[in-house]
């Protein structure tokens, strides 16, 4: 297992200490449109940030008898990001609850009255410029218990709206996006989007277009970055997702009147991801004002005695639930592939 950094693939890693962990979880009703994601347990889709709150709080899940997986049997990354917490500890967990459909039970949650957003194909109906000021605010009272924070994400067709997102904020990046299919479902979600799209003009502001094509947690999670990263370090847990949430807050900070504090934010993702033949992490971050810091870790399931975890490295899942900075944390802490994998085996033998 080893850190590199996205642009040069030299050795590169977190910063030193400990990292509070928070999990921004969301509902758009993008992901109840069939075929578009695979991200949790089909009919109970919206279910899945809840189920990833409440798994990578106390190693189970209370809102359902099953954690979320794909049609496939593949597990949510939660598992990764818990294995992780059981061999060295996060300084603290939290859930940010964004717009979920059902409240975590057994965690500490954030509650900002923000309620699931609509599907984009029909205009998302997001009050924009209020949940990005709802994310500043919590990015200016957050208080850390550790040494910096790793903010990760739960948020199933979340790779649709960030894609219209960008393409909404002027951003060329309409084949840069990751899925969590092995081979996604391209038409499915071009369709989508291109409804979306139709549905905002030139006329509009930059938070009009984003209040019919995003979701909740990309403009929170924007709006929280530009804010906290100027008390503290930030590692965005995810792939393009978060790199997303970049994009939208370098755009954004024209409209707020704000400067990005960009050395003190990191984006930490899965190989899976930086290495995706279907996606372009690093064409996309090269689209910022400013070239930032981005970390890849390698991590295999090639030895691992549960052959559905094996999918992960075929191309299944890739990333979410803060998977890559959680990887990268252990890796920062001398973990090893092997007590990874073996924590993170021996937690599926105990389900």
């Amino acid at each position: 297992m080893k850190t590199l950094n996205i642009f040069t693939n030299e050795a590169d890693s977190l910063p030193e200490g400990k990292a509070d962990f928070l999990l921004a979880g969301s509902v758009t009703y993008t992901c109840e449109i069939k075929g578009i994601t695979q991200a949790g347990i089909p009919g109970m889709i919206p279910l899945t940030p809840t189920l990833d709150a409440e798994f990578i709080t106390n190693e189970k899940v209370y809102s359902l008898g099953a954690l979320a997986e794909t049609p496939t049997g593949v597990p949510t990354p939660a598992i990764i990001t818990r294995a992780v917490h059981n061999l060295h500890a996060f300084s603290s967990i939290e859930i940010l609850d964004l717009g979920l459909l059902q409240k975590p039970q057994n965690t500490t949650c954030q509650d900002f009255a923000i309620s699931p957003s609509l599907s984009i194909a029909e205009g998302a109906t997001i009050n924009a410029k209020e949940v990005f000021s709802k994310g500043m605010a919590c990015g200016t009272s957050y208080e850390l218990k550790g040494n910096y924070l790793i903010l990760g994400e739960s948020t199933p067709s979340g790779t649709t709206t960030a894609t219209a997102s960008c393409l909404a904020l002027g951003f060329a990046c309409e084949n840069d996006f990751s899925s969590s299919f092995l081979n996604a479902p391209d038409s499915i979600k071009s369709q989508t989007i291109q409804k979306a799209l139709c549905l905002t003009n030139e006329t509009m502001t930059n938070f009009e277009k984003l209040g019919v094509v995003s979701d909740n947690m990309l403009l929170f999670c924007a709006g929280f970055l530009l804010e906290a990263s100027r008390r503290f370090h930030v590692v965005l847990a995810g792939g393009t997702q978060m790199a997303a949430v970049l994009l939208i807050a370098d755009k954004l900070k024209e409209d707020v009147l704000m400067r990005l504090k960009s050395e003190n934010i990191t984006l930490a993702t899965t190989a899976w991801v930086a290495k995706d033949s279907a996606s372009d992490i690093q064409h996309l971050l090269s689209l910022l004002s400013y070239v930032p810091h981005a970390i890849y870790t390698e991590f295999s399931f090639e030895k691992a005695e549960i052959p559905v975890l094996k999918k992960y490295d075929e191309g299944e899942a890739k990333e979410g639930v803060g998977a890559g900075a959680s990887l990268a944390y252990a890796h920062k802490n001398k973990l090893t592939n092997n007590e990874v994998l073996d924590a993170i085996e021996r937690i599926m033998y105990m389900m």
